[in-house]
Order: C-alpha cells, then sequence, then structure tokens
C-alpha cells in the first residue's frame, strides 16, 4: 500500500492476476493511495494478516481508506477504482480467488459508504494499475494497451 500528497508522485502495481488494485482519491485536497491485496479474507492466516494487513482484502481497503482519511482525504468525496480479480490460471472456477477478492472490495467500500467509480475486473490478464496524483487519472495496462479507468 501506498498512500500520497505530493501532485507529482505516480503509484503504481504491477501483475494484478487474481489480486486487486484499489485506488482511493480525494480530488478536492489531491490525495490518495492504492492498495495491492492478494486473498481475500485474513482469517485464512491471522497471523500473516497481522504482518501484513495489506495482503487480505479485508484488512488491506479498511487500511487504504483509514490512511487516505489520515492524510486529510474526507470520506464523502473519496473516490474508488478497482482493476484485477481475474482468474489468471484459469483454475476452473475451483477457488475463485479473484472473484472472492473482488466480492470483498465491494463489499467493504460499501460498509463504508464509497462507491466504485469505475472498475475493470474478471476474465484472464494481468493488469498494472497507475495512479496520478496530480489529477486522480487512474490508468489500466494489460497487453501492451493502456487505458483509462
Amino acid at each position: 500500500m501506498k498512500v500520497s500528497s505530493k501532485p507529482e508522485d505516480i503509484i503504481v502495481t504491477y501483475s494484478l492476476g487474481s489480486c486487486v488494485g484499489i485506488t482511493i482519491y480525494d480530488p478536492e485536497i489531491r490525495v490518495g493511495g492504492m492498495a495491492h491485496c492478494m486473498l481475500p479474507i485474513s482469517r485464512l492466516d491471522p497471523q500473516k494478516a497481522k504482518e501484513n494487513p495489506i495482503m487480505f482484502t479485508d484488512t488491506g481497503v479498511p487500511a487504504l481508506i483509514q490512511a487516505v482519511l489520515n492524510l486529510g482525504g474526507s470520506r464523502r468525496r473519496l473516490v474508488a477504482k478497482v482493476a484485477g480479480g481475474a482468474s489468471p490460471l484459469n483454475d476452473n472456477g475451483m477457488f475463485k480467488i479473484g472473484e472472492r477478492n473482488y466480492t470483498v472490495v465491494r463489499k467493504v467500500l460499501w460498509k463504508n459508504d464509497i462507491l466504485i467509480a469505475s472498475e475493470e475486473v474478471g476474465g484472464t490478464a494481468a493488469r498494472t494499475l497507475y495512479l496520478f496524483l496530480d489529477t486522480g487519472r487512474t490508468v489500466i495496462r494489460s497487453g501492451g494497451v493502456e487505458r483509462e479507468l
């Protein structure tokens, strides 16, 4: 997880497969951050969750929201965007890690009264996610193609 209030910063996370990337941005004061969560539920491994809460979606998303609020962001102005949640290994739906990560993101954001402004989830392709702190612009790169989220 990374948060910033420096307009010149660009936060990037690579190789979003079944993991989910979440950006939270306050457009009025231009602070924001990004989390890259690997697994949906922290109770799978409480020790790892204690050491690295961002690893799990149910603890990582609240930590990201709080970190942005700590930089002065206002909950009512926060803009959330989500990418990832794919099934890159075609596990025949056995574990559905990507789908479960996305479900937990939606639930945590909903509990915090934050709507998802845009998203690109599912499929089989890996994605790279960028957040530009000067504008809040969020870009996805996948398969050599960039598009705004």
